[in-house]
């Protein structure tokens, strides 16, 4: 099994950043410019990628007491894809500043090539998006 792991500095408060991620419905706007849509339906997000593509991904927790979300990735383009994303405050505290850490695990291996530009760009895109917001 493929693991990715991205620990990000974001120029924003923790409690912030937490409160846009915490939204699984607002997965667009964090990461805009990666994707354009985002529709929620109970558990399930479609997000729409700027190249057209969309994926299903299932919500599987939003964790408010240690900032953190996890989902699944759906719809046969792995055989197992499970992702967290964690909001972490700077220690010691900065004020306006946090980390993010995620981490993605998923099978088969090969998707690596695709999977890792991806979750850079939407590092880039959280950093410009929230540090912006926050």
């Amino acid at each position: 099994m493929a693991t990715i792991y991205r620990d990000i500095s974001i120029e924003a408060a923790a409690e912030d950043v937490w409160a846009a991620l915490r939204d699984p419905a607002n997965v667009a706007r964090m990461f805009a410019g990666v994707l354009t849509d985002a529709r929620m339906e109970n558990d399930v997000r479609w997000v729409r990628f700027a190249n057209g593509d969309v994926i299903e991904e299932r919500v599987i927790s939003v964790d408010d007491a240690r900032m953190r979300i996890a989902y699944t990735v759906g719809g046969g383009r792995f055989e197992h894809h499970h992702a967290t994303m964690q909001v972490v405050p700077e220690v010691p505290a900065a004020r306006g500043r946090c980390r993010l850490v995620w981490i993605s695990d998923f099978k088969p291996d090969e998707r690596t090539g695709m999977v890792e530009p991806l979750m850079d760009a939407g590092c880039a895109a959280l950093r410009r998006n929230l540090g912006e917001h926050g």
